[in-house]
């Protein structure tokens, strides 16, 4: 599809976040981020005319968590086409494999941010202010700032310049307990070193809402849009394009 431009004839530009790997300090697993909040909302924006830069903190290859992946043995994600096909082609799994670093990019070149979820963000984006700030820095500028899934828990402390949190007066959402239960029983042990919800709640001045566990749920706020979970990722990316404009 040809470029998606703005009034001055620029085409359109987001930039998706995902994490770096590591691995869980509870469950000692090797994590990542999650196939379909990348390769789903990656469908939205290029099918709309826009241009994507998919990158992570540190830049490198990435790694996604493995019940994510289609072709995992689990079978959890075989459900998931869009991503088999994304990982099947080589042109597209290679955006993932050599990522550029937020150090190497021109930060004010894009009209939008997307933060990816995944299991590796809870420890990842959550103790990196570089992803913190970043966010910040997208809302303080007018551009919209989208987050899915487990990358919410960057908006549990992240602040604006004035200090207040970016969420205060806003209603958001992120992963929910009842999906948070769901995972725990499926694996037989807690999987996340903290909740989101149970955090979100806690908070004062902020409007924290979920929907059903595992039901595309996305939400816009003014310039800041966030996905419940893994199912909510093209659901939010629409609201980016909505934002936006095609």
């Amino acid at each position: 599809m040809p470029a998606t431009v703005d009034v001055h004839g620029r085409p359109r530009r987001v930039l998706m976040l995902a994490s770096n790997p590591a691995v869980s300090p509870v469950t000692g697993w090797p994590i990542g981020f999650w196939w379909a909040e990348l390769t789903h909302p990656y469908w939205e924006f290029t099918e709309a005319g826009y241009e994507v830069t998919i990158a992570s903190p540190d830049g490198g290859a990435l790694q996604a968590d493995s019940w994510s992946d289609p072709r995992d043995e689990s079978g959890y994600s075989a459900h998931d086409l869009l991503s088999l096909g994304f990982v099947s082609s080589e042109p597209h799994r290679s955006l993932v494999e050599a990522t550029p670093a937020l150090a190497d990019l021109d930060l004010d070149a894009y009209d939008a941010l997307f933060l990816v979820g995944g299991q590796a963000p809870m420890i990842t984006f959550r103790s990196d202010d570089r992803v913190k700030q970043l966010v910040a820095r997208f809302l303080e500028s007018g551009r919209i700032a989208a987050v899915v899934c487990h990358a919410t828990c960057v908006l549990l402390d992240a602040t604006l310049s004035s200090g207040e949190l970016v969420v205060a007066g806003r209603t958001w959402t992120g992963f929910a307990n009842s999906e948070e239960d769901t995972a725990d029983a499926f694996v037989g042990q807690r999987i996340q070193p903290f909740r989101i919800e149970d955090e979100a709640r806690a908070l004062s001045g902020t409007n924290f809402v979920v929907q059903g566990a595992f039901r595309a749920h996305a939400v816009r706020d003014g310039d800041l849009i966030t996905g419940q979970q893994q199912y909510s990722g093209a659901a939010a990316a629409r609201l980016v394009i909505e934002a936006l404009g095609r």
